[in-house]
């Protein structure tokens, strides 16, 4: 349990220091898409070799198709009933978005915990935690040059934080006893929204920013992904 919340507090805490980074400091777009692109990579190999590879060797093939398609499809039309109410360039679409983004891959590492030793998911949570600082960041200065207090922006994203620890902790703590296939079911939905995001979100933003050195980063985030995977273990 000790593990649980010291690695929740860590991935959601990173939430609130992108936002104070996004809010109050300032990088060149060039080097924030590098960034971005970089997290992208890792999470893009981590949610991969620590979700849907050891659902498909402890069950099967067709969970993790499932799953994977599921998630990605449920993402999707979230995303786009999202666009389509708030638009996606305004302060709350970003914050949704993020959100969105941030409840499967919160989920998925509480339920990656689960009978996990200290080390197994240092791959996940440690690309979870890259991906949130410049994914806050870029939302927190949207929102804050869209008009908000930078003070309620701070709070908004405080409050996040919040909910996506409850993600976590509610992944481990209800999915505890749950089989071994509906397990991998959902370790891979959750895996396929976080592919969608990455896919929709993520990416372009890398591109647009970054657009010659974002493919360099993107292999560099999974080259630091694997090799925290091959530390822990894995």
């Amino acid at each position: 349990m000790l593990m649980l919340f010291t690695v929740v507090l860590v991935v959601s805490g990173a939430l609130v220091l992108g936002a104070i980074w996004g809010i109050y400091g300032k990088l060149p777009k060039g080097v924030e898409g590098f960034l971005v692109a970089l997290a992208g990579g890792a999470l893009l190999l981590s949610v991969t070799s620590e979700l849907i590879q050891p659902s498909i060797d402890r069950t099967s093939i067709f969970h993790a198709m499932l799953g994977v398609g599921a998630g990605a499809a449920v993402f999707a039309l979230c995303d786009y009933l999202i666009d389509e109410k708030w638009g996606s360039d305004s302060g709350g679409g970003l914050l949704a978005a993020i959100t969105l983004d941030g409840i499967p891959e919160n989920l998925a590492l509480g339920v990656a915990l689960i009978g996990a030793g200290g080390l197994e998911v240092a791959a996940l949570a440690g690309s979870i935690l890259l991906s949130n600082l410049p994914e806050a960041a870029g939302g927190a200065r949207a929102m804050a040059e869209g008009g908000r207090s930078k003070a309620k922006v701070l709070w908004l994203w405080v409050w996040t934080a919040a909910i996506l620890s409850a993600a976590a902790i509610i992944g481990n703590l209800a999915l505890e006893g749950v089989g071994e296939g509906p397990l991998a079911i959902i370790r891979c939905f959750a895996a396929g929204a976080v592919i969608a995001s990455l896919a929709t979100e993520v990416f372009p933003q890398a591109y647009r920013e970054d657009r010659h050195w974002a493919g360099v980063a993107t292999a560099l985030g999974a080259i630091l992904a694997f090799s925290l995977g091959s530390l822990a273990g894995g």
